[in-house]
């Protein structure tokens, strides 16, 4: 988990796109929100869904699969839901897992 969440934080850093961390092993309310906003048909059959996971504002963008999927097919802003050019403020959540 912790080399998946590297990987996004790395690309978004080197990306210059503005992102927050959502802490979901320190912060209750973090792992909450995260569990109510990932759709029901993008958890696992058991148990709770493990980050990272992408959020733009509210909207599930999807795991950390799905985002090295659009890295490697060159269409990552598209899977971000950001229309800006690299290098613009947009704000994405990440909410992550600190062990």
């Amino acid at each position: 988990i912790k080399k998946q969440q590297q990987d996004v934080l790395g690309f978004l850093e080197a990306n210059k796109i503005e992102f927050e961390e959502k802490d979901i092993a320190a912060n209750e309310e973090n792992r909450k929100w995260m569990r109510e906003n990932v759709p029901e048909d993008s958890r696992p059959a058991s148990g709770n869904p493990l980050p990272p996971r992408l959020f733009n504002d509210s909207r599930y963008l999807g795991d950390y699969e799905a985002f090295f999927e659009a890295r490697e097919n060159n269409a990552v802003y598209a899977f971000l839901g950001l229309t800006a050019p690299p290098g613009s403020k947009v704000g994405v959540h990440v909410p992550h897992w600190n062990s």
